[in-house]
């Protein structure tokens, strides 16, 4: 268990991999933590430095009152990949996590060679779309907004044959601390990223999942179109969280553009 104090919190973190492997940070989706990644990591290419983390306000992370910003996120990425010594290398984020991506891209170009955001985009929902969230949450908790979550978040298919794994996943989600989950969403609501992304010229691979109730493959197609050097993937059969439906299928997206762009 490792944590680093960044921007004055204690930032959870996991690091695998040799010291002197090519970097590869991944940021997980609203209301879960670093486990999301559990079955990604044994099909990555061997030789990978991999930093896994929990965004402030969710699992081992603190989580402080209040809202939070988009850039207090990135800032947050930003220090922990300088604290670990895992620049230079790529950032992969999921949902909230790909929009951290975006968002240390455009703002921290030199701790990236290039980024793979999935099941994300420029733009997520609209304000008032999540301050009506927020005002739920504060009325009636995390638990309050489970069953429509886990609903957007995986296929049909996963909540039909999977069951019991399912009932795990939102335990995680609505043991997610109220204020994190709530200071998130504030980011949510405030972030509109469409302009610095649209300008970004690393090398960008965009993920999106066939089922995907929370960010459809036509939106996050939108934001990879609208990029000089992205390229854009379904994985077919999954809902929000590729990593825990479709490991293997995202593991192979994730080889194929680290060796194309020649990042391993």
């Amino acid at each position: 268990m490792q944590a680093a104090t960044v921007n004055g919190l204690r930032i959870h973190y996991e690091l695998t991999g040799p010291a002197e492997g090519p970097a590869l940070v991944l940021a997980h989706a609203l209301g879960v933590d670093l486990r999301i990644w559990d079955r990604l990591l044994p099909l990555l290419p061997a030789g990978l430095r991999v930093l896994r983390y929990d965004l402030r306000g969710h699992g081992l992370s603190d989580a402080p009152e209040g809202e939070y910003w988009m850039g207090d996120l990135v800032a947050d990425a930003a220090g922990l990949i300088e604290a670990t010594g895992c620049g230079g290398g790529v950032f992969l984020g999921l949902s909230i996590g790909g929009m951290v991506a975006q968002g240390l891209a455009a703002e921290r170009p030199d701790l990236l060679r290039g980024a793979i955001f999935c099941c994300t985009a420029a733009r997520i929902g609209t304000e008032q779309v999540w301050r009506d969230r927020m005002a739920l949450v504060r009325e009636k908790g995390v638990e309050a907004l489970a069953d429509a979550t886990l609903e957007r978040w995986f296929s049909r298919a996963f909540r039909r044959d999977r069951a019991e794994e399912l009932a795990l996943w939102r335990n995680l989600l609505t043991r997610t601390p109220a204020a994190g989950y709530l200071g998130c969403c504030a980011a949510l609501a405030e972030t509109d990223l469409r302009l610095s992304t649209a300008g970004l010229r690393l090398p960008v691979l965009m993920a999106a999942g066939t089922e995907d109730g929370s960010t459809p493959p036509d939106l996050v197609r939108e934001t990879a179109e609208s990029m000089a050097q992205a390229r854009f993937a379904l994985i077919r059969g999954t809902g929000h969280m590729p990593p825990i439906e479709r490991p293997e299928a995202l593991a192979a997206l994730v080889e194929g553009f680290l060796r194309e762009e020649r990042l391993l």
